[in-house]
């Protein structure tokens, strides 16, 4: 396997990170956040992710926003 010691994300699973987002900023703050029809319109976890894996730039933008997300200041 190799070993990527420069990737914040790497270990973190696309659902992981997903779930997260989603519990700390809920689907309707998310939906303002990154405005996809998946977050916005009966969202759920597995409609997004589906969505998410075949969309390369609406993951990207949802890795952004992970990375730039201060956890802490709301959990």
């Amino acid at each position: 396997m190799n070993e990527q010691p420069n990737n914040p994300l790497h270990g973190i699973t696309l659902e992981q990170l997903l779930t997260r987002l989603v519990d700390h900023y809920g689907w309707a703050e998310l939906g303002q956040e990154i405005d996809i029809r998946c977050f916005n319109w009966e969202p759920s976890i597995k409609s997004s992710l589906k969505f998410l894996r075949k969309t390369p730039w609406a993951r990207e933008k949802v890795e952004a926003l992970y990375l730039c997300t201060n956890f802490d200041a709301k959990e």
